[in-house]
């Protein structure tokens, strides 16, 4: 396909995402099968042009002053692409497969017009309900913050310290332009273009022996953080696919007990795999069976209990710029709900002297210092640790670190603009040892 025909695929897709009220995601699956002749990479472009669409929604259309899929596929070209107009003209150049010749209204908008003075939820590409969200965390700067989550996010890997070391795996990854994360000692990063196809990890020999996960490097400093050393019993509440209990194990180096277990079985399906292809022997995974509380005997006898939060997934904008636009404000009372519940289910497995470590990926000071305010509210046993000691868990590079990221008086707010990971929250409290 021609990058002119891509555009055209692009923008019937946009036209079905807004007609069928479908995810992304699934648009892009039935244009494919419509459409079999096209090719990996092409397939791939269009999905690249669709997402980018999808991050520069409002800014785009804004600066067309026009919301159809084709407005907003041409200001994303300008503000995203950085295209000039002619360049822009020559890709709509209406010959065949191209979509139709620009307009003079068009040509207009693309040369004169800025999102740059826009209210902050177009500047910023979010949705208008979220403003005061946003502007509680970030203030005048909501806008910059807010479009630096709508960037397209690199490919961040961990290296599994169990079976390899970083400097080994990034030369076995040199082919793919890896290089160190800035934070992390286990990271490794690979950047990617607008029109880069993400590279086949999962085909790479490190990542079939288990050397390397997939992993935001966000991610894996939450893990450092929490403080997890070898001989402790851990505890990973909402493990999911498994991703912070592998990092947990690596740091633990197979040494005391980790347990992972998550209210859905369904999310923890991919675990046993991903264990098994680490090397990772310490988890033990504690699968639910009915309403049963698989951990209802356990009692407060965790030196550490993880609690990865559901949540709204902010801080994901860039991976995910679909959800942001799916996302209604009924969600986010209900991941509130959510962390109500799993905090206090947490508070009763730790031990006196032992750490909760509470995580979020998302932006909001709801979902952030005021659900850990509400928890010391009903649990007075806990003592919050203070950022600055929290961030210690980086080691060398903690103190560049707690310049970089916004501490508050709760704990520790990682964004894409301050931290270059996606955005994450970390607090960790410390039950009283005179806690019964």
């Amino acid at each position: 396909m021609t990058p002119a025909a891509r555009l055209s695929a692009a923008i019937e897709a946009l036209a079905a995402i807004d007609t069928q009220r479908i995810p992304a995601a699934n648009a892009l699956k039935e244009w494919g099968r419509a459409h079999r002749f096209a090719g990996s990479s092409d397939r791939a472009a269009i999905a690249g042009l669709v997402y980018d669409v999808l991050r520069r929604r409002a800014s785009s259309a804004f600066m067309m002053g026009d919301e159809s899929p084709r407005a907003r596929l041409l200001g994303m070209l300008r503000l995203e692409r950085g295209l000039d107009v002619e360049a822009i003209a020559r890709l709509c150049d209406g010959g065949r497969f191209a979509p139709p010749p620009l307009t003079e209204t068009e040509r207009a908008a693309l040369a004169e017009r800025s999102p740059d003075a826009a209210p902050p939820p177009v500047a910023g590409d979010y949705p208008d309900w979220l403003d005061e969200e946003l502007a509680s965390a970030f203030g005048e700067a909501r806008a910059t913050e807010a479009a630096a989550l709508a960037r397209r996010a690199p490919l961040d890997l961990r290296v599994n310290t169990i079976k390899a070391d970083r400097q080994a795996v990034l030369g076995a990854l040199a082919h793919l332009g890896a290089r160190p994360t800035p934070w992390s000692p286990w990271g490794i990063r690979i950047a990617l273009d607008a029109d880069a196809r993400s590279p086949g990890i999962q085909a790479e020999p490190e990542f079939i022996k288990g050397a390397v996960e997939v992993q935001d490097e966000g991610s894996q400093l939450v893990a450092l953080m929490s403080g997890a050393s070898p001989g402790e019993t851990v505890i990973d509440l909402c493990a999911g696919g498994g991703g912070k209990t592998l990092a947990l194990a690596a740091m633990m180096g197979n040494r005391g007990r980790l347990i992972a277990t998550d209210d859905d079985k369904r999310r923890l399906a991919p675990i046993h795999d991903r264990l098994i292809r680490a090397g990772a022997r310490l988890p033990e995974v504690f699968t639910p069976k009915g309403a049963a509380d698989p951990l209802a005997s356990f009692g407060a006898s965790a030196d550490m209990v993880l609690v990865d939060a559901p949540c709204t997934g902010t801080g994901t904008w860039r991976r995910n710029p679909d959800a942001k636009w799916r996302m209604r404000p009924g969600a986010l009372d209900e991941r509130l709900k959510d962390q109500v519940e799993v905090l206090d289910r947490a508070s009763l497995l730790v031990r006196p002297g032992g750490r909760l470590v509470y995580v979020t990926c998302s932006v909001l000071p709801s979902e952030n210092g005021a659900q850990v305010r509400a928890f010391r509210d009903r649990h007075a046993g806990f003592s919050l640790l203070a950022p600055e000691a929290v961030a210690a868990g980086l080691g060398p590079r903690a103190a560049a670190f707690r310049q970089a990221a916004a501490l508050t008086d709760e704990g520790i707010l990682m964004t894409p603009l301050r931290t270059g990971t996606d955005g994450f929250f970390i607090a960790v409290l410390r039950r009283d040892q005179a806690a019964a």
